[in-house]
Formats: structure tokens, sequence, C-alpha cells
């Protein structure tokens, strides 16, 4: 991973003011796949205390977003066309991770796909699968 595209992609999700609420981070950059992680803190919650499924969107989001951002020029950025998620399992745990990954590469659309799981201590159990399609855009 080129260091600059490095750079860019952290200083972009340092600019994303949701990611900083859940405090959210950066795990891990490479080519086409990118880790996310934010704890299951308090605010994040819905009514039967498991988190809620708009942070295990948000988290599924980014994380494909910026997988496909990794093989995009310097230039460009990426908006989300369209994703879809599925709920596997209720998300209780410590902390939430999802590893976004290229499915298809094109210069009109990225495929792509994030898939979430809930960590409690040393276990990791799959809570979600999202797909997408990302738009490559040049910001005017």
């Amino acid at each position: 991973m080129p260091e600059t595209l490095d750079h860019k992609i952290r200083a972009s999700f340092a600019r994303q003011s949701l990611m900083d609420t859940f405090g959210a981070r950066i795990d891990s950059i490479g080519s086409g796949i990118v880790t996310l992680s934010a704890p299951i803190l308090p605010l994040a919650l819905q009514q039967h205390g498991y988190a809620h499924a708009g942070l295990t969107f948000s988290l599924a989001d980014s994380a494909a977003g910026y997988a496909a951002l990794t093989l995009m020029p310097p230039e460009a950025e990426v908006l989300t066309a369209e994703i879809k998620i599925n709920l596997l399992a209720p998300a209780s745990g410590d902390r939430l991770e999802a590893v976004g990954r290229v499915i298809k590469p094109g210069r009109r659309l990225v495929i792509v796909q994030s898939d979430v799981y809930a960590i409690t201590g040393s276990s990791r159990r799959h809570v979600a699968i999202a797909q997408g399609t990302m738009v490559p855009v040049t910001p005017s």
C-alpha cells in the first residue's frame, strides 16, 4: 500500500464525525481490503441491549467504501450508490469488526462486500454481511 494512499484513507476516515462518535478505528488497510472496528458503546445500543443495526451498517459501509478507495487513482474518491445488509445474528459483545473488500473493481462501478463480526474476548461471531456498489468520483 503506497504511503500516500494509506495517509489519504486515514485522513478521510478522521473527517468522518459519525465514525468518531462511534469510537471507530482503522485496524488495517490493504489492496482491496480494509478492516474497521468500534466498541459497542451505550450510545449505539437498541432497545434489547444489542448493538444497533445503524452501527453495524455504518461500519460495513465505511469498510467497503475504503476498500474500494484503495484501488482508485490518487485524485479519486468513492460514494456509495447502494448497499444491502443482512443481519445474521444479534450483535452483542465488546466491539464490532467490519472487513470490507472489493469483489469486482471497475472504472464506473466497484462491487464491494463487508462481513461484520461481534467480538467478545477471543470469540468472534459473524453478525452481518453487506454487499453494495461504490461509484468512483473526482472532486471538483
